[in-house]
């Protein structure tokens, strides 16, 4: 005998393997069903989301055919809705006065028929602010699926590769757990039993048992998530929620178009591309990975993915990718105003090295750059003291806000054209949508590829049409949001009218009487004391609000003067202002402060600086102090909090105060939406055609010195005329 044998320590070395087993076997039985649970989890909100669009259809629709129904003996019995007939059953409605067993059943059938168009609209949506006990169950079962499966896969790999050397030595030491079995056990036996109870040490103190006991540990604390825990996990990562409801039930948040668009024959051919997101420190949507596959597929292109969509995030996979094939150069031109947000996203996101080539020592970056590799942002301006080698070539160049080269005339767009014959690979982006500015397209695409251009030349006309969209979908790729994000929480605007005290009631129209057009605009916010400004009031009253409901808000303004007395008004609450003089780094240092502010805290931004380069989810609740003249300023800064990544209903507020130009304003842009919806898509154009010109504005100052005039009974008009602009 090599040793004496404890049998204490030997049976006690069996029972901890065979527990380990045990325990497997345990949790297997648990995670085995989580799909299917979270299946029955997404069917069962299905059907309360179904049940509440059939709350919302009067019981009167079943008849909408006239097919006779005696709707009357229905809503005399309480059936109000066509949930309350899809819910009883053919015997309870025969039951009712006047109903005959025929009727009860095509009653249910014209019910269920009504059901049935509902479930085509039905898409899921998941947000913090419906934690319905439906919504709950989603969430919590989601999180153990993704939680617990890889766990579980790391337990069965290390049995699978250890449960025949474990299987073995169990039985061989069983000898050893009794003293008087080990008596009478012969010398080979007692060999092996030792040679065992030394590899179920090892094992023991090795991956096997400690790894093993770990993710044991760890599936069975998961196992006992709470719900709340779970919402707590989904705000805090929503992307990877929703790709697992895709993974599983692809359809189910109402996005069925796999190829997002894409003519069927270039689809096929994008579908192999091979992208590899090593490096890559986020989840993409599968929409995003869509994307980079046609950016490094078409290797020339325009992205013009809607604003809030991650553009910046799919130029960044698509770089990452080309760096695990072996690429090692790329560069990145934007507007100055977002240079340091693409430096800080390419480091957040990526592994890649990132250069700033801009400033002062923006020679000794770009040699930097050239000799040692990574990502050289710069700036329009910037490239036109690039100076690069005839053979000297880089990966991928990235021009973000690509609209800015749309004139082939222009220094900057020469400037990076030159830089693009060094560039292997063409990324132009641009949110703003290009259809209806078809010559712009056209030049950005030439760039490009010269061959699409020239095949579209000619059917400017046909901007909208499908043949059109065919033929540029080789290098123009745009997806809109409402097609995309579909699981993006409700946007909810609410107009607060406020009702003006007699002090900024006379400061506002005498600002109308003498046309002081940019006062007049200020309405409210122009008195002396926010304490008499009622839209100051209820801002405030708002504010308290969202600080109650765990929020953050963003006020914005068009006016400096506004920004000033607001932050004068809410003091260390109060963030910033973000304002026309801020540089873009201070811009993101704002931000930065502000997504680590606690609840309650406002974001104080002038509309035309804030409203654009941002991301801003952190924030879910909006306060625009004015009405803008370009609805696309609003629209912007609104997308700056509702975008990608946000868990919570945006909540926007318009305060207005009525029987001023506030009112005027509102009514005249809501015409104009009115009319271009009932013909035209949203586009450039749209923004361009409902913007309030200057000489509406003072047609709208001269109504409301009538409107004055006529109710103080005097008809004195001042001939002085001081057309306002924007205070920048």
């Amino acid at each position: 005998m090599a040793r004496d044998f404890d049998s204490i320590d030997a049976k006690r070395l069996i029972d901890e393997h065979k527990s380990l087993l045990k325990r497997l076997e345990a949790v297997e039985k648990h995670v085995r069903p989580l799909q299917s649970e979270v299946k029955q989890a997404i069917d069962a909100l299905i059907v309360s989301e179904i049940q509440r669009i059939l709350k919302d259809i009067p019981v009167e629709e079943i008849n909408r055919d006239k097919r006779g129904f005696r709707v009357k003996a229905l809503t005399d019995a309480g059936y109000e809705s066509i949930a309350d007939v899809s819910a009883a059953s053919v015997r309870e409605l025969e039951k009712i006065n006047g109903i005959s067993q025929d009727a009860a059943r095509a009653i249910k059938q014209a019910a269920n028929e009504i059901a049935v168009v509902a479930k085509k609209s039905v898409k899921i949506r998941l947000n913090v602010d419906d934690k319905s006990p439906e919504a709950s169950r989603v969430v919590l079962s989601l999180l153990k699926l993704m939680e617990c499966e890889p766990c579980i896969r790391l337990c069965r790999d290390l049995h699978k590769t250890n449960q025949k050397t474990v299987s073995y030595a169990v039985a061989d030491l069983a000898p050893a757990t009794s003293g008087l079995k080990w008596f009478f056990t012969g010398r080979t036996k007692k060999e092996r039993a030792i040679t065992a109870y030394e590899t179920l040490m090892k094992l023991s103190e090795g991956e096997y048992f400690q790894g093993m006991s770990q993710n044991l540990d760890s599936l069975e604390s998961r196992l006992g998530t709470t719900a709340e825990e779970a919402w707590q996990s989904f705000s805090a990562d929503p992307i990877r929620f929703f790709n697992a409801l895709e993974r599983i039930c692809p359809g189910v948040m109402g996005d069925n178009d796999s190829v997002y668009g894409l003519p069927e024959e270039l689809a096929h051919t994008i579908e192999g591309q091979n992208f590899l997101s090593e490096g890559l420190n986020c989840e993409l949507r599968r929409y995003q990975e869509w994307g980079v596959k046609y950016i490094l597929h078409q290797e020339k292109v325009l992205l013009g993915d809607e604003m809030g969509l991650g553009k910046t995030i799919q130029a960044i996979a698509a770089m990452v990718s080309l760096c695990n094939t072996g690429a090692s150069h790329f560069v990145v031109v934007c507007p100055a105003s977002v240079l340091t947000n693409w430096c800080r996203e390419v480091q957040k996101m990526s592994t890649l090295p990132v250069i700033k080539v801009h400033g002062s020592d923006r020679d000794e970056a770009l040699e930097h750059w050239k000799r040692n590799g990574g990502v050289a942002v710069t700036t329009y301006e910037t490239t036109g003291h690039f100076q690069l080698g005839e053979k000297f070539h880089f990966s991928l160049l990235i021009v973000d806000e690509a609209h800015y080269i749309k004139n082939p005339e222009a220094q900057r767009t020469k400037f990076v054209k030159k830089i693009g014959e060094h560039a292997e690979r063409m990324l132009f982006m641009t949110g703003t949508a290009l259809e209806n500015r078809v010559d712009e397209m056209i030049e950005l695409i030439k760039i490009l590829q010269p061959d699409v251009a020239e095949s579209v030349q000619g059917m400017e006309f046909l901007s909208s049409a499908p043949q059109f969209r065919e033929k540029v979908a080789p290098v123009y790729y745009r997806r809109r949001r409402e097609d995309v994000l579909t699981e993006l929480p409700d946007l909810i605007e609410t107009k607060e009218w406020c009702t003006m005290t007699a002090e900024e009631e006379e400061v506002y129209e005498e600002a109308v009487l003498n046309k002081r057009y940019t006062e007049a605009r200020r309405v409210s916010w122009n008195v002396d004391d926010l304490s008499a400004s009622s839209k100051a009031e209820r801002m405030l009253e708002l504010l308290e609000e969202a600080k109650e409901e765990g929020r953050k808000a963003i006020v914005f303004s068009f006016f400096l003067d506004t920004i000033q007395k607001v932050q004068s008004l809410l003091g260390d609450r109060c963030i910033g202002p973000i304002t026309g003089a801020v540089s873009p780094q201070k811009r993101q240092e704002l931000v930065d402060e502000f997504n680590a502010a606690p609840v309650g805290s406002v974001l104080l931004a002038q509309i035309q600086a804030g409203g654009t380069g941002l991301n801003i989810q952190s924030a879910s609740v909006i306060i625009l102090c004015e009405p803008q003249f370009k609805p696309s300023i609003e629209n912007q800064a609104i997308s700056r909090a509702y975008r990608m990544g946000q868990t919570r209903n945006v909540l926007v507020y318009r305060l207005l105060c009525d029987e001023t130009v506030d009112e005027r304003i509102t009514d005249l842009l809501e015409s104009k939406q009115a009319i271009f919806d009932a013909f035209a898509d949203e586009s450039v154009a749209a923004d361009k055609s409902l913007e309030l010109e200057d000489k509406a504005f003072g047609n709208i100052i001269q109504e409301e010195i009538d409107r004055i005039n006529a109710k103080r009974g005097n008809s004195d008009t001042p001939t002085t005329d001081s057309l306002g602009t924007a205070e920048e």
